[in-house]
């Protein structure tokens, strides 16, 4: 039987390391997603401080197009739950933000101002937004994970998001983009492997592979021994397998987002 050392020394337990290293790139580098939290809430006060964070993320163009809602309500909650079909996101453990694509509060204001709203429904700005909300929602996770907190991106909120808007009563030029739990963690996940540094990085042009199959061979020996050693749900499929088998299989990834989008007044063109 395995000891807990033979254990720790598993692939998959030890965080990744790089050459230069501080405690942000620390922090960065060690994240995992948790599914699992305690009963023990988040203090108000470091709820506080991560959507101060999210607030002072960058920003497109200055055009501040983000609002992160913190879900206290157990009854928005369970509809965010149901858009979501993740068990983990109902309940009342870990702290529920969505995060927001907000074109709304600059159309009243120019609307207020007599202008034209045309230039918020272009795909662009939509795009700008999107690209504000991320960031927003990365910052958070690096705060949230450097207080010793765990978090979990919820892009399946995606799977129902009329039920979202309305639940939410998100008003037009707006779109639920993602949601986040973040809590005290009550699980100790291993360290899930990435693809390999020469596939997904380089320099002025695009990295030149000839076949993806071989040059993945070994990547995908890794993933499939870490779903082999995995503590729960165990899964043994490589990486190429997941990729020809699972898009487009997901609620979220079947949702109708650009009729609703449209529906919202936003990438219209």
């Amino acid at each position: 039987m395995d000891t807990q050392q033979d254990a720790d020394r598993r692939p998959g337990r030890e965080a990744p390391t790089t050459p230069v290293e501080n405690s942000t790139i620390r922090t960065q580098l060690a994240h995992r997603t948790i599914r699992a939290f305690t009963g023990e809430p988040v203090d108000e006060e470091v709820m506080t401080s991560l959507l101060d964070v999210a607030r002072h993320s960058p920003t497109s163009s200055f055009y501040q197009q983000t609002t992160i809602l913190w879900v206290k309500d157990p009854g928005l909650r369970h509809e965010v739950h149901l858009s979501s079909g993740q068990p983990y996101v109902g309940g009342t453990r870990g702290e529920l933000l969505v995060f927001v694509v907000d074109l709304h509060r600059n159309a009243c204001i120019r609307e207020e101002a007599g202008e034209d709203l045309e230039p918020l429904g272009r795909t662009t700005l939509f795009l700008e937004g999107v690209e504000d909300t991320v960031i927003a929602a990365q910052n958070t996770v690096v705060a949230a994970e450097s207080l010793g907190l765990g978090t979990v991106y919820l892009g399946s909120i995606g799977g129902d998001p009329q039920r979202v808007i309305r639940a939410l009563r998100l008003p037009r030029h707006t779109f639920p983009l993602l949601g986040m739990l973040v809590g005290h963690p009550d699980q100790d996940p291993q360290f899930k492997p990435r693809l390999p540094a020469h596939l997904t990085t380089a320099v002025d042009v695009y990295p030149q592979v000839e076949d993806w199959g071989t040059a993945l061979a070994d990547y995908d020996a890794t993933v499939q021994d870490y779903y082999d050693l995995r503590d729960a749900n165990r899964r043994v499929d490589s990486f190429t397998h997941q990729i020809c088998t699972k898009p487009g299989t997901g609620r979220a990834e079947q949702a109708p987002v650009l009729d609703v989008l449209h529906e919202q007044g936003l990438a219209l063109g």
